[in-house]
Formats: structure tokens, C-alpha cells, sequence
């Protein structure tokens, strides 16, 4: 497809895809005024291979986590920024089940390839990472302005298909509200994290029992983060930052002091999987949308998909396509 493509959103999906698109030698602008709540200016940027209380490899991270590599190291050597930052994990069990779920899949082999050691107070992991989420979307808002390829609106879908050949949302939150994906069963969910000024941390290694501190810079550290399903709005709360203090002490024992607090709005659907596809009754549009906690694993794996589906493919990685929700 030779025409324009408009890409709706400018969260790390958007960001990702345009860039990918382009680097498919697409013509690509970008939308985006900054007005709709972003969950990715308030993110983590995480990677996390093996997440969840049942200690599970993350969903497709087999493919998606080289992709990950691949397109941050190329946006890093591109706009001259450090994106990337390794991490190992130290998972800590939160109760006896997780630790007899951990020795009864550590046995298996289950964690191959990311296990490092397992003990009786919990586990180590490798490949995991953060992506600096905030230097990612200033870089990629420069460089979109420089081409005179940004456009400081937030449109709906009916006033972008009206300026381009092709219409892909990325919007997130944005998408929910707009009522040509009413028929997608979203679900969104608030969360929060604390950002602390805290002494002594390893600065590769991510604390996880629950809940997570990760080093983020010289003394500088984030926890996070807090479920709230259903709630549309991004607001901080006395609750939240009360339960991410007391995880963060539990998780170390250096000192800290919290210097600010985040709040964003996550989208997903109900099998937490990301969708794309084209919408089933307008050939122009396009979403990709859903990437829930894991935007920064599962961005560059969709969007290279996308720039298959864009110039005539027709590869949709199993178990994220639009189709599953049709009907």
C-alpha cells in the first residue's frame, strides 16, 4: 500500500509502529496532542520473562522478546539514546505455594531459558529489561516534527479517515471511548507507582514479590504497581502510595524517600492478549491495542506484523488477530 498512513496515539504502540512502518520504507504521520491520559508516560517500560503468582513465561515472549531487542537497539543507535537497560530479577516467593510451584517448575525445566538459581527464599531470572519509555517518545515526537510528519491533534477515527488512505489506532484508552471498536470487551485498568530517591540498590537487578522496585538511575528508583479494574480515570490516591511504601520496604532494606507518584490507565481484553487486525466493516482502519502491562515486550513484535499487513501480508501472529472478537 503505497498511500499515507496515519498512525492515531503516541504511546510506546504508536511510537513503535510508526517507527517500524517507516523503517518498511511506509509514509507514515503520527497524531497525537497529548491531551487523552497515556499509560505509557506512566509506565515502568518493564520486561519481565517470568511474571505472574503462578511463575509462568510471559505470553509469546519467545518472539517478541528479540523483536524487543532488535527495534530499541535500532531506535537507541538512531536517535542517540540509551533505551535498553538490562535486568536480572530476583523473584522473592510470596508464600509457600509460590515457593512449591517455583521447585515443581524449576524441576520440569519450565524456566529454561531465563532460571539462573532457585533457593528456598526464591528464585533468579535473566532477560529481563527496562525500557526507558519517557526518552523513547521524546526522541520519536522530534523526530516526527523534524520530517513534518506530527500533527498536535487527537482525532477520533471518522476525522483521520478522512485526511489518509490508512488508519491505524493506537491510542489506547482513547480507542475504548471512540464507537468504532465498541464491539471490542475491553477492560481497563488504573494503576499506580511511586518514584523514590533511595541508596544501595544494585543498579541491574529488579526486586520482584508482588510488587516491584526497579533502579532507574543514580539513587533513583520506581515501585509499582498498584490493579484498580474497571476504573477509567488516572488519578493518585493516599491508598496507593501507603501499600507501594510498605512493599518497597519489605523488598529492601535500603533507605528511601518518595519523591512523586503516577497514575496511568492500562487497556486489555478479557484473554489479556494484544489485538490487530483490520476493523471488519472499513478496509482503511486498523487497530493495535491491548498490549495491557506488557506494552514494551509486545510492541515491536506487533508492529512488524504490521508493516507486513500494511504492504499486502497477511501475517497476524496467533492469538492476537481482531477476528476472535468478531461476532
Amino acid at each position: 500500500m503505497s498511500a499515507d498512513v496515519l498512525v492515531l496515539g503516541h504511546g510506546i504502540a504508536g511510537a513503535v509502529v510508526a517507527w517500524t512502518l517507516a523503517e518498511a520504507g511506509v509514509s507514515v504521520r503520527v497524531a497525537d496532542a497529548g491531551t487523552v491520559p497515556s499509560a505509557s508516560r506512566a509506565g515502568a517500560g518493564l520486561i519481565n520473562p517470568v511474571t505472574g503468582r503462578r511463575l509462568v513465561p510471559s505470553w509469546r515472549v519467545e518472539a517478541a522478546l528479540p523483536a524487543a531487542k532488535r527495534v530499541y537497539g535500532a531506535m537507541s543507535a538512531a536517535w542517540d539514546e540509551t533505551l535498553w537497560h538490562d535486568l536480572r530479577v530476583r523473584r522473592r516467593y510470596a508464600d509457600e505455594a509460590e515457593r512449591v510451584t517455583a521447585r515443581e517448575r524449576w524441576t520440569r525445566g519450565e524456566f529454561a531459558p531465563f532460571g539462573e538459581s532457585i533457593d528456598d527464599d526464591g528464585c533468579w531470572f535473566s532477560g529481563a529489561a527496562r525500557v526507558d519509555v519517557a526518552a523513547l517518545l521524546s526522541a520519536s515526537e522530534r523526530h516526527w516534527r523534524q520530517r513534518g510528519a506530527w500533527c498536535d491533534e487527537d482525532l477520533t477515527v471518522a476525522a483521520a479517515l478522512q485526511r489518509a488512505g490508512c488508519v491505524l489506532d493506537c491510542r489506547g484508552l482513547a480507542a475504548v471511548r471512540d464507537p468504532w471498536w465498541a464491539f471490542l470487551p475491553w477492560r481497563v485498568v488504573a494503576g499506580e507507582l511511586l518514584e523514590l530517591e533511595c541508596r544501595g540498590l544494585a543498579s541491574d537487578v529488579m526486586l520482584n514479590r508482588r510488587q516491584w522496585v526497579v533502579p532507574v538511575g543514580a539513587e533513583r528508583a520506581w515501585v509499582g504497581a498498584t490493579q484498580q479494574p474497571g476504573v477509567e480515570v488516572a488519578t493518585v490516591t493516599a491508598g496507593a502510595r501507603a501499600l507501594l511504601s510498605e512493599a518497597a520496604a519489605e523488598l529492601t532494606s535500603a533507605p528511601f524517600s518518595v519523591t512523586g507518584q503516577r497514575a496511568g490507565v492500562r487497556v486489555a481484553l478479557p484473554d489479556r492478549r494484544p489485538v490487530i487486525g483490520w476493523h471488519p466493516r472499513e478496509p482503511r482502519l486498523g487497530i493495535c491495542n491491548a498490549l495491557g502491562s506488557k506494552g514494551a515486550l509486545y510492541a515491536p513484535w506487533l508492529a512488524a506484523a504490521w508493516a507486513d499487513l500494511i504492504q499486502g501480508g497477511q501475517l497476524v501472529p496467533g492469538g492476537t488477530g481482531l477476528e476472535r472478537w468478531q461476532g
